[in-house]
């Protein structure tokens, strides 16, 4: 949970904070707050978010013509104010209830972190989205897997070289897919009853199963 920065800068002296004043686009009157003079974005946000009684997942921040961002390449964003510095606020309104919204069917195929993902797993994200440019199909194959499934990956590629050399290929990639069928094949739970009745116990079948033994029942009952 973030500190609210009046908290902090209550019982110091000025020393080390400014006041600023912010503006909420719309009818209402200028504010001021007091804050560190070096404080990160998202703290920034917080602490007028905590002062105007805003929702902070709706809050931007605009400095000088620009929106503060809270992080950048999965690094925490800091800004450096002097005092009287000028912010314009925007918070972005809620849909209304029972609103039907319609979004742009690009930002489905997005793929994003969770905020819960470690900063090494922000760090690798921005990187290879930002620096490399890798498109977001290979992006969530990279986060989607676990770490247990990347040494699999890898052990594979280090072995498939040396069943080529020993003139093993066609036997290791029949071993592989083998090996993918019965490693996804699940467990069932119990009471759970398979569609193949040779698996469960007593040959029990699903109900209404419609095979041979079904058919010359209902032949000889009449209805068919």
């Amino acid at each position: 949970m973030v500190k609210s920065i009046e908290e902090v800068s209550s019982d110091s002296t000025n020393n080390g904070t400014v006041e600023i004043t912010y503006k909420t686009i719309g009818p209402a009157r200028p504010s001021q707050i007091r804050v560190a003079s070096h404080i990160k974005v998202r703290d920034l946000r917080y602490a007028i978010a905590a002062k105007g009684n805003y929702p902070v997942e709706n809050l931007r921040v605009i400095l000088r013509g620009k929106a503060l961002q809270d992080e950048e390449d999965g690094d925490d964003l800091y800004v450096t104010l002097k005092d009287q510095d000028s912010f314009i606020v925007a918070v972005i309104p809620k849909a209304p209830a029972g609103a039907e919204i319609f979004e742009d069917d690009d930002d489905d195929l997005k793929f994003k972190l969770p905020p819960s993902a470690s900063r090494w797993k922000r760090k690798l994200y921005y990187f290879l989205r930002n620096k490399l440019k890798f498109p977001d199909i290979i992006l969530m194959g990279i986060f989607s897997l676990s770490l247990k499934m990347w040494v699999i990956i890898t052990l594979w590629f280090i072995l498939a070289p040396i069943a080529h050399r020993w003139d093993l290929g066609p036997i290791f990639l029949l071993g592989t897919g083998f090996s993918i069928i019965l490693l996804n094949l699940g467990k069932r739970q119990p009471g759970d009853v398979s569609a193949y009745s040779i698996f469960n116990e007593d040959f029990r079948e699903l109900p209404g199963t419609y095979n041979a033994d079904r058919i010359d029942r209902d032949i000889r009952a009449g209805q068919i």
